[in-house]
């Protein structure tokens, strides 16, 4: 191994040059080691300091419905959900509220949940369509391949509005709501500073997403920039997997037997089965995304490791809600479906509803039709549009599975609803067959269903037929508001996963001695008379590494030239495992590493400055020292395009 090596950022700004200087005039031959050195803290370290909060309030933002629960530090083993909300729908029970937001035309919130949707719904065509309304954004943070501050999303109208604004609209709703009711039940107004808080992401969102949702935090004052350790960004199938190992027999359904767990006495956890060692996969089925997570248990004090990286994709239950949409456009046209939901927004939102509780009445076994009411605007404005009716265009469309009842609704037949499903189902169950044949992922004892879509008969069905009995598939019985309580637990104690599993290789890019016959020629860089190879990456983690929580990546890094105030440094990453060169394929630049080394001259003829960067955690965290007076400088990486 040399011990001899220069660090220079890829594109050599000349105010950003990163040089450590060579190891050995340190002394140290492990100061810029080529391999990542990783070290893990002292155990005292590690112990989890006492917060000083008094509650702890989780945020399950999610692609259709949202909500919170809570609990307080001196009793965590009491979690509350939220007040009932005004406004359900029928044939959906649950303490969450739709994710729909509503702006009024001068740009300002209006309302939020169930309040939103009945008042757009409620107001005049012509006056609904200056009104901002939006449902199911969520998903824009993870479709969206640059990410950035400036990111837009499309309300019903049509209209444009920063994704930031709403997120953190959606997000200053959810802290104004859970204040007031914690100041309810305190009986005086209760403070900020008080609550730790928590907001789920899909784990297999990118690093832009998670630091999105930081930025909205900010931006809508659930805490400040000052202490961003107020915040802590949850994993949803981490927080539903915490969860889930804490289940009592009788607060869950075992689909093998399909009844509530019998046989045992029901205050055991599902610890009967649950001891060291056991592996078992969190399937977390959303509105936008499909989450897997695999977790052994390690007792006895039952902390958790991940076994293979998250992973997944955008396989929610909306996916049925675009398939009926094209079932729509297949009969009605797709040239009247754009116009009405421009021209009638409220009327589209109605007939989505209409169509959502039917598509919870979907099941293996349903032999009678369902029936889906349209608007009285949709059977209206077709005739406007077309000339002729809703009926005829039934009769004269190729579809056979649908029908127009004599009481002016859409009559599906079950067949044609579980179409709708299958290609979203499809894609799960394609998912779970693959991630079941990774070596990483054999013995595995149990198997959660969790997240809302998780209710689906066809889904239960479908994951019982791909599994053919080789784990136990459990369902819990609140499979709504699973993840919520699992994040308020791991907000409780956010030390309980030990260890995960980067979902990418991350480095960065560096000069290293040229070695004849090992680098290309391409890469030569002649200086002072030593040759370089430019464009190294040097890794600091691979992908599906096990890193440790609090395990740090150490390197050093020196300013090009004494009086610089910042060394900015690229981060690169890659889904590939060995990375050569920067400019291998699959390699991008996914984020900048700032050192702000301003106010701390340093008396040394060479500056060193040693960066600490943590990716145990679910997000990365970087620290830094000035090595010659042991002070520290202020660190950051930042992941959203600028």
């Amino acid at each position: 191994m040399m011990t001899e090596k220069e660090l220079v950022i890829d594109d050599v700004i000349t105010d950003a040059m990163a040089t450590p200087s060579p190891a050995k005039s340190m002394g140290d031959p492990g100061i810029t080691p080529l391999s990542p050195t990783h070290v893990l803290k002292d155990s005292e370290e590690n112990e989890p300091t006492r917060h000083p909060y008094v509650v702890v309030v989780a945020i399950d933002f999610g692609t259709t419905s949202s909500g919170y629960a809570y609990a307080f530090t001196k009793e965590p083993e009491c979690i509350h959900t939220m007040r009932r909300w005004e406004g359900g729908d029928p044939g959906v029970s649950n303490q969450k509220t739709p994710t729909t937001i509503l702006l009024s035309p001068d740009r300002k919130f209006h309302s939020f949940g169930y309040a939103a949707r009945d008042f757009y719904h409620d107001l005049d065509p012509t006056e609904s369509k200056q009104w901002l309304y939006l449902e199911k954004f969520k998903m824009k943070l993870h479709t969206t391949a640059n990410l950035s501050i400036d990111t837009d999303l499309h309300a019903a109208n049509g209209k444009k509005v920063k994704a930031l604004d709403i997120f953190a609209y959606a997000l200053a709703f959810f802290k104004e709501q859970a204040l007031k009711e914690l100041s309810d039940q305190a009986g005086a107004d209760f403070d900020n500073a008080d609550v730790r808080w928590v907001i789920t992401v899909p784990a297999i969102w990118k690093m832009p997403a998670k630091q999105f949702m930081r930025e909205a935090s900010y931006k809508a004052g659930l805490v400040s920039r000052d202490n961003p350790d107020q915040l802590i960004i949850a994993l949803e199938p981490e927080a539903a997997s915490i969860y889930c190992r804490k289940l009592r027999l009788h607060q869950m359904v075992d689909l093998g037997s399909k009844t509530a767990l019998n046989g045992y006495s029901p205050t055991e956890n599902v610890g009967v089965g649950m001891t060291q060692g056991d592996r078992y996969v969190v399937v977390d089925c959303g509105g936008g995304t499909v989450d897997l997570t695999v977790h052994q248990i390690r007792m006895p004090e039952g902390h958790l490791k991940e076994l293979y990286k998250a992973s997944g994709g955008p396989y929610g239950s909306i996916g049925i809600d675009y398939e009926f949409e094209k079932l729509l456009c297949k009969i009605f046209g797709q040239d009247f479906l754009d116009q009405f939901k421009i021209k009638r927004p409220a009327a589209w939102v109605d007939l989505m509803i209409a169509f959502e509780s039917r598509k919870r009445a979907a099941a293996p076994d349903r032999s009678n039709p369902l029936n889906i009411n349209l608007p009285f605007s949709f059977i209206d404005y077709y005739k406007k549009f077309r000339g002729h009716s809703v009926e005829h265009a039934l009769r004269k469309s190729n579809v056979d599975f649908v029908k127009w009842s004599s009481q002016g609704m859409l009559r599906m037949t079950p067949d044609a609803m579980n179409a709708l499903f299958k290609p979203t189902i499809d894609h799960i169950i394609q998912h779970l067959t693959e991630l079941f044949e990774k070596p990483e992922v054999t013995d595995i004892k149990f198997l959660f269903l969790v997240g809302g879509f998780a209710e689906s008969p066809l889904l239960q069905q479908a994951v019982q037929n791909m599994l053919q009995g080789r784990s136990r598939i459990i369902i819990p019985h609140d499979v709504g508001l699973t993840i919520l309580k699992g994040a308020v637990l791991f907000g409780l104690d956010p030390s309980i996963i030990k260890v995960r599993r980067s979902p990418l290789t991350y480095g960065v890019g560096v000069l290293n001695r040229f070695i004849e016959g090992k680098h290309p020629p391409e890469k030569m860089l002649v200086k002072e008379g030593t040759c370089w190879c430019t464009d190294v990456f040097d890794t600091f983690i691979s992908t599906d590494q096990s890193v440790a929580l609090g395990e740090t990546v150490k390197r050093s890094y020196t300013p090009a030239k004494p009086s610089q105030q910042v060394i900015v440094i690229h981060v690169y990453c890659s889904e590939k495992e060995s990375v050569s060169f920067i400019t291998d394929p699959g390699v991008r630049k996914c984020g900048t590493l700032k050192l702000d080394v301003s106010g701390t001259e340093s008396p040394a003829a060479r500056r060193e400055i040693q960066t600490l960067m943590q990716f145990g955690d679910t997000e990365i965290r970087a620290m830094a020292v000035d090595v010659a007076t042991s002070r520290s400088v202020k660190a950051s990486i930042d992941f959203l395009s600028q």
